[in-house]
């Protein structure tokens, strides 16, 4: 792959940090990178592949000679400066929901629908966290069977508000410990700490939240599956990292355990883990920092003549962010897919 030069806009952020550790860990071939942030977070300084760069304040002139630019940054940002990017000659890989529905846009999970990268008009958009750790799951399901309907609740790491929602966790935790009263939660709308909350973003239509509503239509628009039936709950339990989902997918033709298992080990990106008799399941804990999305507790719905349970987990912030974004720009450059300059 040829060298290109690269941005990241919202380098400071937790998404922004892990995507330079990834880029230094799968040794991504650029020439120069330029680490963009707010007015608030200029100047500061950080290290890329054994670098000191200084951290400069977004402006619509930042992406003169820019190949690829990496937005995490917020939504609002993405539709202030992504057009300033993709002007001046730049693909933009964009890691939050700005343009995740726009039908002009692709919306990619590499292991599941890459080819769709080929359509884009500079802007390519990073799936939510949850979306990205479910399709994976999905669509060997999806081309062995059918799916006929996806019912999902999901168990969402801290991580998912950022630094400021892990801080807080670990602060609630700390005053449980010693007998000290919480200050008032601010990264969540309830303490966290030792606590379930059944909210994560803002209530829509139907008593959904955002974030279902994002797993509900980002799903369809990734599969090609407009009308596939899928609801979902999101709730942020009391773990650093990792987010963690029960699936319950009902299919068009009856695929057996065994069977499901064996398409799930051929499926890149994904790893079974699913012995109960031996306690062998996947948990939070130990997906941490890992790449891999992964799958056990496999079981037929007993409820359904064609139907599955699935228990899946991985790094939000890795692959559920990060290393898509990362993954995305790889196929790009293996395929000749940048734009002309």
């Amino acid at each position: 792959m040829r060298k290109v030069n690269v941005a990241l806009l919202g380098a400071t952020g937790a998404v922004g940090e892990e995507l330079i550790r990834l880029i230094e860990e799968r040794s991504f071939p650029y020439a120069n990178f330029k680490v963009l942030a707010s007015e608030r977070s200029a100047g500061k300084k950080i290290t890329v592949g054994g670098r000191e760069l200084t951290v400069e304040a977004v402006s619509p002139a930042s992406f003169a000679d820019v190949d690829i630019a990496f937005f995490s940054a917020g939504g609002s940002v993405s539709l202030q400066y992504a057009p300033h990017a993709v002007a001046a000659g730049a693909l933009v890989i964009d890691n939050t929901s700005a343009y995740r529905l726009d039908p002009k846009v692709p919306l990619v999970v590499p292991e599941v629908n890459a080819k769709d990268i080929s359509w884009n008009q500079g802007i390519i958009a990073n799936p939510n966290c949850s979306t990205i750790i479910m399709v994976v799951a999905l669509k060997p399901l999806h081309d062995a069977a059918g799916i006929k309907r996806v019912v999902v609740s999901t168990y969402q790491a801290v991580s998912g508000a950022g630094v400021k929602g892990m801080q807080e966790l670990a602060q609630q935790t700390k005053a449980y410990a010693i007998g000290e009263k919480n200050a008032p939660a601010q990264a969540f709308t309830a303490e966290i700490a030792f606590n379930l909350i059944p909210h994560i973003d803002v209530f829509e239509e139907m008593g959904y939240t955002k974030e279902e509503w994002k797993m509900v239509k980002e799903t369809q628009k990734i599969l090609n599956e407009p009308k596939l039936p899928i609801t979902a709950t999101t709730v942020r339990v009391p773990v650093f990292r990792s987010h963690s989902e029960s699936i319950n997918v009902e299919l068009k033709k009856k695929i057996t355990v065994d069977a499901a298992r064996e398409l799930f080990s051929r499926t890149p990106g994904l790893v079974v883990q699913d012995n109960p008799a031996a306690l062998e399941y996947p948990m939070p804990l130990y997906t941490s920092g890992k790449d891999s999305v992964y799958i056990g507790r496999i079981r037929e719905d007993n409820s359904v003549p064609a139907g599955l349970n699935l228990w899946v987990v991985g790094d939000q912030i890795r692959k559920g962010a990060a290393l898509n974004a990362v993954q995305i720009a790889e196929y790009v450059l293996q395929h000749d897919l940048l734009p002309g300059r």
